[in-house]
């Protein structure tokens, strides 16, 4: 699978990326997680992201994969007080927090740990932005990051205080591509997508279940993507690439619970990078039909 070097970190990162809320969320079994990691590793996947507030996925992860720690990039996300009887993003709660992410991960150090959606005023505070860095300094983590969308991303990125950005970018969420994207270029961050399928909300024809789908599922059903009336397969691969398309992207997170569907994202990619024309035209749908207040969904 092709590698991207995830900016200023240098880190050589897969461009398809697992994404760990599912099977925190999703409850999944543990021996289908463990046989889901195994074989995407096995695959040549090299990005694991999760986060503290993903349920057990830390634990999963630690249990089934720890083992292999020198075959992947880990990531994490630090701040929501997650069972912590102290506010969000206080500082004695997020040295806590980090401590206790390494030992559910169980490593002594992971690859990135990121703020996970704080507002503009938590960043111009500087107490959160200064535990990520001293557990850089502690070796707890090699790069801090942020993770989050619109103007607090903005304010992140021109603080310089983070080696990476992870945002919302895909077909129905596209404020980023102007709005962040050429800021974290210029600052060589390297870009995480999250959400890069905008969670196949149109996949049933229906509005999805879940309401964590529905604003992507509104958007779509005005935006009227021909390409979504294609094959599931087809339209979810022109997606994805649409994604991985966008200046300063390095990698794409997609979450499954699944242990066979790392080998099918993992194909949706081998049609090659999408071409100009399809960009285009998705770019300038979005553009005619994209109303002001279809900002970056955190």
């Amino acid at each position: 699978m092709e590698k991207r070097v995830l900016g200023k970190t240098g880190m050589a990162v897969t461009v398809l990326g697992f994404g760990a809320a599912e099977i925190g969320f999703e409850n999944a079994p543990f021996d289908q997680v463990e046989r889901l990691l195994h074989a995407a590793l096995d695959a040549g996947l090299n990005v694991i992201d999760t986060a503290e507030c993903y349920a057990g996925s830390e634990e999963m992860i630690g249990r089934a994969v720890s083992g292999r720690r020198q075959d992947y990039l880990l990531f994490t996300k630090c701040g929501h007080a997650s069972g912590f009887d102290l506010p969000d993003w206080d500082p004695r709660m997020l040295e806590m927090q980090i401590d206790r992410s390494l030992q559910r991960l169980r490593v002594d150090a992971v690859d990135l740990v990121q703020l996970h959606s704080c507002a503009r005023a938590v960043l111009e505070q500087g107490d959160a932005i200064c535990v990520l860095q001293k557990a850089r300094d502690d070796g707890k983590t090699r790069f801090i990051g942020y993770s989050g969308d619109g103007q607090d991303a903005v304010y992140a990125i021109q603080s310089g205080a983070f080696d990476t950005l992870q945002t919302s970018v895909n077909i129905a969420d596209q404020e980023a591509i102007e709005l962040t994207l050429p800021l974290a270029v210029q600052e060589r961050m390297g870009v995480i997508a999250k959400r890069p399928i905008a969670n196949a909300a149109w996949k049933t024809g229906a509005q999805p279940a879940d309401s964590y789908h529905h604003e992507y599922w509104r958007r779509l059903e005005k935006l009227q993507y021909d390409f979504l009336r294609s094959e599931l397969a087809q339209a979810i691969s022109v997606a994805l690439r649409f994604t991985l398309a966008q200046p300063g992207v390095s990698t794409a997170i997609v979450g499954t619970t699944q242990p066979g569907r790392w080998a099918s994202n993992a194909r949706l990619l081998e049609a090659g990078p999408l071409d100009a024309g399809a960009i285009e035209a998705i770019r300038g749908r979005w553009r005619t039909a994209a109303p002001a207040d279809w900002v970056g969904q955190t």
